[in-house]
């Protein structure tokens, strides 16, 4: 991999979160209703002063592109802004929160991954047999399924007929005081029913397509070859297939972050989860334009480098592309 590719990868991604910026700001601006009345409705109430005075203290009253330059300069400068309801610095609030969305993002893929390639490739190894058919049943199911259903399915199931996880929140308040061992431990516990509730509807994705495409490679020359020299089964389905067939995930394991990171919003929203989710869905009630631009521009921001990632990872995995600029 060469350094150019990757300056180049850089490059490109700066423009798309540019075109994101602009995009997100026109789109949320010219949506219909007055912040100022919702920011003076917060304050009790609404003369056509006040409301005259916050556009001209955050800047409403100006023309539409002044409003687009003055947001994009700020952005260039690290300012994200003061959040209309918060009256906070909006870079502030989602620092306070993308660690958890962060970690139930990322829980999320590894557990879907993981579980999903195991599943296709003991599928694969029986094309016709029970765990092959179970896999695709599994698969259509968890692929239509909604996520919020399956999240308060799952509080329905773990709130009173098993109560064995939690069902909201990130913390327990009896633990605040606790070690840091115990306080971690607690925080994974909370973690499971968000991360699976999130996974698993890309986990029956993975488990289709790691079933497909070892069943394309298992029927290649080389594979033949390595059953001919007398390899197990174990290393010819890991060691040989796997790597090959890995290719494709890794490509939808990029593609598929970003919508990793919208079905958080609702995941975050049914189990109370302290992220960026759930700041995105406060902002949207309360039309809080700076913080609803604010999650918007780090989520692309995240989408954006785990696909530069995703494209190392993949000249990595497939030597063919390593000499390729």
């Amino acid at each position: 991999m060469t350094f150019s590719f990757l300056l180049r990868r850089i490059g490109y991604g700066l423009l798309l979160m540019l075109g994101v910026v602009i995009l997100n700001f026109l789109l949320i601006r010219l949506a219909p209703g007055d912040p100022a009345i919702v920011i003076a409705g917060e304050m009790g109430g609404a003369t056509e002063e006040m409301l005259a005075q916050i556009r001209e203290d955050y800047g409403l009253n100006q023309p539409l592109l002044t409003q687009l330059w003055i947001y994009v300069s700020s952005i260039a400068q690290g300012d994200l802004g003061e959040s209309f309801f918060f009256n906070q610095p909006v870079a502030k609030l989602i620092s306070m929160r993308i660690g958890p969305t962060i970690l139930l993002v990322i829980s999320a893929q590894a557990l879907s991954i993981l579980i999903g390639v195991c599943l296709g490739v003991l599928a694969a190894r029986k094309p016709n047999g029970i765990m092959s058919g179970f896999v695709s049943v599994f698969a259509t199911i968890g692929y239509a399924v909604p996520v919020f259903w399956t999240g308060i399915m799952l509080i329905i199931v773990f709130a009173s007929a098993l109560p064995i996880f939690p069902v909201e929140g990130m913390q327990s308040v009896r633990l605040r005081d606790a070690g840091p061992v115990v306080k971690t431990l607690d925080v994974l516990h909370h973690l499971v029913l968000p991360a699976f509730t999130l996974a698993i509807i890309y986990l029956a994705q993975y488990a289709r397509l790691s079933r497909a495409s070892m069943l394309d490679v298992l029927g290649s020359d080389y594979i033949r070859t390595a059953r001919a020299k007398g390899a197990s089964e174990r290393s010819v389905l890991f060691r040989h297939a796997l790597r090959n067939a890995a290719l494709p995930i890794l490509t939808v394991a990029g593609l598929q972050f970003g919508n990793l990171i919208s079905g958080a919003l609702l995941v975050e929203t049914v189990f109370n989860w302290p992220g960026m989710g759930r700041l995105a869905f406060d902002s949207i009630l309360r039309r809080d334009y700076p913080t609803i631009m604010g999650v918007l521009f780090f989520a692309s921001a995240m989408v954006v480098i785990a696909n530069i990632l995703t494209d190392i990872s993949y000249r990595w995995a497939d030597p063919r592309l390593r000499g390729r600029t």
